[in-house]
């Protein structure tokens, strides 16, 4: 997770500018207000809490700002798409259709959007194959249709959860001999206590 969150937050910081303007523009943005103070805030817990997570440092305090900043990011930025980062293009392999057996109204939409999904995704292969370097395009992996749904802010933030909850439970900090919080509290005499 770390490598995810200091990219995410070097990007942002990198593009300032973009950032800024798509966190602040309701028309076609998120509309948030103070988009620069946002993008800061962001940008930092990102970048800051990926270093502190990848060496281990203040790692019960850095998840709770990673935490909100996925719930931020899940309830702004892809509410609207739906639970699937990558939109499913065959209902009958769609996790979603096991909701829909139990009566989940979302899940049977889900399945109607994976039937559409699935005729534009075959319509876009037809049109490369015929007209493009259809194997070229595709030797580092298949062709999506990005739906950047909420799947990955709330994966992650189950994670975080998790790992603030084992780090609460087992841990003083992120383990005993790799971390650089047992380190600081063995010199300041803090281990002891």
């Amino acid at each position: 997770m770390a490598s995810i969150f200091i990219g995410v937050g070097l990007h942002k910081f990198a593009n300032w500018e973009q950032m800024v303007a798509w966190f602040g523009n309701p028309d076609w943005g998120l509309g948030l207000p103070a988009p620069a103070l946002m993008v800061l805030l962001a940008a930092s817990a990102e970048l800051l809490g990926g270093l502190a997570l990848l060496v281990g440092l203040a790692t019960r305090l850095v998840v709770v700002p990673l935490m909100i900043t996925m719930l931020v990011a899940a309830g702004s930025a892809h509410w609207d798409n739906g639970w699937f980062a990558i939109a499913p293009g065959d209902p009958h392999t769609s996790t979603a259709k096991v909701l829909a057996m139990v009566g989940v109204p979302a899940a049977e939409k889900s399945l109607e959007n994976s039937v559409a999904v699935g005729e534009r995704l075959s319509a876009a292969k037809s049109l490369l194959k015929r007209h493009g370097n259809y194997s070229w395009l595709t030797e580092k992996g298949g062709l999506v249709i990005l739906n950047n749904g909420i799947e990955f802010a709330a994966t992650y933030f189950i994670m975080l959860l998790m790992l603030l909850m084992l780090l609460m439970l087992l841990f003083t900090g992120a383990g005993r001999w790799f971390s650089l919080d047992y380190w600081i509290a063995r010199r300041t005499g803090l281990a002891n206590m």
